[in-house]
């Protein structure tokens, strides 16, 4: 609990508890997760409309989701026996 971790922001490293230091970089991860999955939604719309356009027809799995973790385990189980 003491311990402390250095942590760089821009070109300045900064001495801040490891606790503190793990909360921020699960926060920023959170954000990043969050942001990826809005642009892959918005990617896929944008395709959607292009190939619309074109006067292609719609892609045929495009708009699949990515299991989670939690399946991926779940199935690695089930294979497993």
């Amino acid at each position: 609990p003491t311990e402390k971790a250095m942590v760089c922001f821009g070109s300045m490293f900064i001495e801040l508890p490891k606790a503190k230091t793990r909360e921020m970089l699960r926060q920023d991860q959170e954000e990043l997760d969050e942001e990826i999955n809005k642009l892959r939604k918005d990617l896929r719309v944008k395709v959607n409309r292009l190939y619309e356009a074109q006067g292609k027809p719609e892609l045929k799995g495009f708009n699949l989701n990515p299991m989670s973790a939690e399946e991926m385990k779940l199935i690695n189980r089930i294979l497993e026996g």
